[in-house]
């Protein structure tokens, strides 16, 4: 009967979980970026322009 039981123990653990990562999002360090949708698109937008003004501080850093 314990045979029974860890069989099936090691069925349930053999099983795919439910839930999977998004293939296009694995393995990349901003899952972010293929999201869409209305607030996913806000936020890209306003990172990226944050990423231009910061270009734009250490280019006048280096002039002065």
């Amino acid at each position: 009967m314990a045979n029974r039981r860890k069989d099936k123990k090691e069925d349930k653990d053999k099983q795919d979980p439910l839930l999977k990562p998004d293939p296009e999002t694995l393995h990349k360090t901003d899952p972010q970026d293929n999201m869409e949708g209305p607030v996913s698109s806000v936020v890209q937008n306003i990172r990226e322009e944050v990423e231009e003004n910061e270009e734009k501080d250490k280019e006048d850093e280096k002039k002065n």
